[in-house]
């Protein structure tokens, strides 16, 4: 009787075993949907937050300012480019003739409605940032010491490239373009100053400290 259902044992051990391996994926497939139910709905609160992120950039962008600097600084070196060879004029704040800072003045009065100080003295004192020579943007101040004892005694605007433009002196043409690197300018070089960092949206003046 024994031998007669001995092989029906493994059968029933198959069977048994199958019924187990069929229960086991359910389970798993249930743990699967509801896996992917949270990643789908994860992924739903990501992409609704980006959709908030970008409107909210998208409304910081309509509501500010642009970013005017460079902009205020092409103006200013068109004008001047337009001026090279205007005659130095000491004390000339106008395109009759120009000095150093008379010229500066002029320029950024014109083209950008800000009120620097009449001298270099005081232009080199501006509320500005300083900016490190090998930092130099165009429209950038430049400031020299030409009279050999350290103290500020010219000015003019960097245009790029190492070059800037001034109103020099009589005797070299009045406004006129010079390399930085030259060794003349190289070594009377003292500081540099963003001037433009403080243009406001309105005319303003931009004064010196004290």
């Amino acid at each position: 009787m024994l031998k007669r259902f001995a092989p029906l044992v493994p059968l029933a051990l198959v069977t048994l075993l199958f019924g187990c391996a069929a229960h086991t994926p359910v389970s798993q497939q249930v743990v699967e949907q509801s896996a992917q139910k949270t990643s789908v709905s994860q992924t739903s609160a990501l992409y609704q937050e980006e959709l908030a992120t970008e409107k909210e950039l998208e409304q910081f962008s309509e509501n500010s300012k642009p970013y005017e600097l460079p902009a205020l600084a092409d103006s200013i070196l068109e004008r001047g480019m337009s001026l090279i060879g205007t005659r130095y004029r000491f004390g000339g704040t106008s395109e009759a003739g120009f000095d150093c800072s008379g010229f500066i003045g002029y320029l950024f009065r014109e083209e950008a409605g800000m009120q620097l100080p009449r001298s270099t003295r005081e232009m080199i004192n501006v509320k500005a940032p300083l900016v490190a020579r090998n930092n130099l943007k165009p429209g950038d101040l430049l400031f020299f010491s030409t009279n050999g004892r350290g103290r500020v005694s010219h000015a003019g605007i960097y245009l790029g490239d190492d070059q800037f433009i001034h109103s020099s002196s009589r005797r070299s043409g009045g406004v006129r373009i010079d390399n930085l690197g030259d060794s003349y300018w190289s070594k009377t070089f003292i500081e540099a100053k963003r001037a433009l960092a403080m243009a406001p949206g309105n005319p303003a003046s931009v004064v010196a400290r004290k």
